[in-house]
């Protein structure tokens, strides 16, 4: 069957652009700007942008351009005979589903304030406490929450269901349109308030106090995080985008304006947060608080309150729906290719899977309020961790592999790709950049998710060695070294080690980056006090000297190469 196509240009960047720009434009982007220095953070955050983001993209873009295929056959269609780099794309797909169990919930919060704001229910002279109940009185409402995340799954899945060109790029079209054109109406507004001034002083103008205090390490950390979780990669939702794409223009070039695109509306979002709050005093926060709690007690309290807020949450309604629609088109795609479904047939089955496994986030609120999960997060924000902290990044760095190495597609045949067509090219001369340093940068990212990850399998491993002893052995007793090594594989003595060796060297990165931030810090400043973040790096650090010798069981030799790794990269470079 032939691979659909998009309709326009247009087209393919408003949609790739929608499935960019979501809620964390709005409710993140604005308050970690403000507290980390305001100009300097953006300035921080455009260079990582383009240093990482940008790059990143275009490599999923290509991936799949090259292959025409979602992401499991995409991954086969260019990996080398007899290679698994196609796992990551089941992963991938994973990643997708489970995006869309909390998102949808989101999303439907995001259309029930609107309908809100329409009816009226959100009245002139309300308090604080009044605009917080009526969220608490939402989530504490099953039945409310699950109508509203229905109604956003069945609206996507049928307009995804239309067919690419007449349901999604048709949509998205006007949805991103009507978005531009609401955040500058909104921005506008905000900033001509009295004493917004002071709103916009505060999220843009350089503010070298509050990078001194905050310190330089942490704005720049905070910045590559930001720039990097932004364009949501990793989960394959630009590749598919790819697949779609004509060779008339370059990666690059399409890439950099998506990017163009998504910052403009994460700092056009401030625009409209800072000057209304600072004009009314309230207190900007971050996160769901700030969208629906700290905003509504802004526009309860300005005149056409009710205007503007069903303006505002029209538009937070676009930004959440398009990356909605965007993801179920990957999914859809992603059954289509594999399954060999109609466009129909994966939209029904795929809404009823979506249904259901987003019912968990919908009662993580209200009957299971008492249910927490990862580090005593709630249903919702251990799905997000889960999606968030390990699948993209981790997701990224495979895609950065798999496009640049001799083991993966190659970066030659990634490169040609990416330049196919007009526009912006990038030089083969970045080659050692993205091979060696790219990698590190988001290696820098992932480290305590590596540690974490590190030490359940190392316990895993142990585990499986205790059991194994007792089955073989037949009944318990004392496991001195001489009963392990005799009855235990040597497989596992190599696995162990390599584990512990790896984990004592992994635990010593944080601690040299962060002193050599320091050492930045100190010389640009001259801030030389503690702060609360080397803190956690520095307890990690030591973990890799104290804890990971513990798990080697019987390669002395391993133990001391690992302790002299430790000793060296603190001395050197601390």
């Amino acid at each position: 069957m032939k691979r659909e196509s998009f309709k326009s240009r247009l087209g393919f960047l408003l949609v790739s652009a929608g499935c960019a720009i979501g809620i964390g434009n709005v409710w993140r982007f604005p308050y970690v700007a403000g507290q980390n220095g305001g100009g300097i953070f953006v300035l921080f955050y455009l260079i990582f942008l383009i240093a990482m983001g940008l790059p990143v993209l275009t490599m999923e873009f290509a991936v799949g351009r090259a292959s025409r295929k979602s992401a499991v056959l995409g991954y086969k269609a260019l990996e080398k005979e007899g290679s698994k780099w196609h796992i990551h794309g089941w992963i991938a797909m994973f990643g997708c589903y489970m995006l869309m169990m909390y998102y949808t919930t989101v999303s439907g919060w995001m259309v029930s304030y609107f309908f809100k704001f329409l009816k009226g229910e959100f009245q002139t002279g309300m308090t604080a406490d009044d605009t917080a109940a009526v969220f608490s009185n939402l989530l504490a409402d099953p039945g409310q929450m699950a109508f509203w995340m229905i109604l956003t799954v069945i609206l996507g899945f049928f307009v995804c269901s239309r067919g690419l060109q007449n349901g999604l790029e048709k949509i998205s079209k006007i949805m991103m349109s009507a978005l531009l054109i609401l955040i500058v109406v909104l921005a506008v507004h905000s900033i001509t308030l009295q004493g917004a001034a002071e709103g916009v002083k505060f999220y843009l103008v350089p503010n070298l106090d509050t990078v001194a205090e905050t310190g330089l390490k942490n704005v720049i950390t905070e910045a590559m995080n930001q720039a990097f979780f932004t364009l949501s990669l990793g989960v394959a939702a630009m590749e598919i985008f790819g697949s779609y794409m004509g060779k008339d223009h370059s990666l690059a070039g399409e890439g950099a304006r998506i990017c163009g695109l998504d910052t403009f509306v994460a700092i056009m979002s401030g625009l409209i947060i800072f000057p209304a709050c600072f004009s009314y005093g309230v207190e900007v926060d971050a996160g769901p608080s700030l969208i629906f709690i700290t905003l509504p007690n802004v526009f309860v309290n300005m005149a056409g309150g009710r205007i503007w807020g069903c303006l505002f949450f029209l538009f937070m309604t676009f930004a959440s729906f398009s990356t909605v629609m965007a993801v179920f088109e990957n999914i859809m795609s992603f059954c289509m290719d594999m399954f060999h479904w109609s466009r129909n047939k994966a939209a029904l089955i795929n809404g009823v899977i979506i249904l259901l496994a987003s019912l968990p986030c919908v009662l993580g609120y209200n009957v299971w309020s008492s249910l927490h999960l990862i580090g005593g997060r709630d249903v919702l924000d251990s799905e997000d961790f889960i999606v968030s902290n390990l699948l993209l990044p981790v997701g990224s760095l495979i895609y950065l592999l798999f496009s640049v190495t001799k083991w993966g597609w190659g970066f030659d045949r990634y490169i040609d790709e990416a330049n196919s067509g007009e526009g912006l090219k990038i030089s083969k001369k970045l080659k050692p950049y993205f091979q060696f340093i790219l990698p590190l940068l988001i290696l820098f990212i992932l480290i305590l998710i590596l540690v974490l990850l590190l030490v359940v399998l190392i316990l895993i491993l142990v585990l499986i060695l205790v059991l194994f002893l007792l089955f073989q052995l037949g009944k318990p007793q004392v496991f001195t070294r001489n009963v392990i090594v005799r009855v235990a594989p040597k497989g596992i003595f190599i696995v162990l080690d390599s584990c512990g060796i790896i984990f004592s060297f992994i635990c010593q990165i944080p601690s040299v980056v962060i002193g050599l931030l320091r050492k930045l810090d100190v010389l640009l400043f001259g801030n030389t006090r503690e702060d609360s973040v080397s803190g956690p790096y520095q307890r990690i650090s030591f973990i890799g000297d104290v804890v990971a010798p513990l798990f080697y069981i019987r390669r002395r030799k391993i133990e001391l190469s690992g302790g002299i790794i430790g000793i060296f990269l603190q001395r050197f470079f601390i």
